[in-house]
């Protein structure tokens, strides 16, 4: 994965029920420190990596809103992200609004339901590190209509596509200028429940994915998918204490 570029992800955040919970399970988890707001930014806490950010979180902002990571795709202009959005038969959530001097945001819905978010870089560029243990690896669209997503992203953000498998299971790879983006997979098979919505997984870059996920569980995280081998490492499915699920990766060397 590359740093900012449009069209990329470019910054992931946690919305949680229980930040200081999530501060607590994280830092321990990835090596993270917290760099914790003023009230400006309603208290948004910013993790670091060896000093660098990586990742944010915050608490929920309603009711009925579950804990879950967001991943953010960079945009040299949110609003044109925003019309691109709408014209591609997706929904605009939160339409461009600037965050003071740190950047301008959107947040979306594709039209099969699965929500992502644009970052127009001001003074917070997004991630300034990937691929680094502890650092975001990857981003995966899990759907059931593989088609439409594939229109709709190509349209938004201009990927082209390449077929991939995964486990013998069709995959599609997402990229900009011959560069790999992110991932699509389709929800298919009895591995997927059917009120599991589509949705954005995000992937953190570990050394050992066995021992990481040992690690999740003995903080109080929940193991969904066992430690896993696939063509590009081994990964497992994990969710934090407050529900929140992301994808750690060990990636062959």
């Amino acid at each position: 994965m590359t740093g900012p570029s449009p069209g990329v992800p470019n910054w992931v955040d946690l919305a949680s029920a229980d930040v200081e919970g999530a501060i607590r399970f994280y830092t321990t988890l990835f090596g993270w420190t917290a760099e914790v707001s003023g009230d400006d930014f309603g208290g948004y806490t910013t993790f670091l990596l060896n000093g660098l950010p990586v990742a944010g979180a915050g608490p929920l902002f309603g009711e009925g809103q579950q804990t879950a990571w967001s991943t953010y795709f960079a945009a040299d202009d949110a609003d044109l992200v925003a019309a691109r959005v709408e014209a591609a038969a997706g929904k605009v959530l939160v339409p461009p609004f600037d965050v003071m001097d740190q950047g301008r945001m959107a947040a979306f819905l594709d039209p099969a339901g699965a929500p992502f978010s644009a970052w127009e870089a001001g003074m917070m560029r997004g991630a300034e590190v990937f691929d680094l243990p502890g650092a975001l690896t990857w981003a995966e669209l899990n759907t059931r209509d593989l088609e439409g997503a594939m229109a709709f992203y190509g349209a938004v953000f201009g990927w082209t596509f390449r077929d991939a498998h995964v486990s013998g299971l069709p995959y599609v790879i997402g990229e900009r200028n011959r560069t790999s983006v992110a991932g699509i997979q389709l929800m298919v098979g009895s591995a997927w429940p059917d009120d599991l919505p589509p949705h954005w997984l995000v992937y953190f870059a570990v050394t050992d994915c066995d021992a990481a996920a040992e690690h999740a569980y003995a903080l109080g995280g929940r193991i969904v998918h066992q430690p896993t081998s696939i063509s590009v490492g081994r990964y497992a499915l994990v969710e934090d204490p407050q529900g929140g699920t992301f994808a750690i990766l060990a990636p062959v060397r």
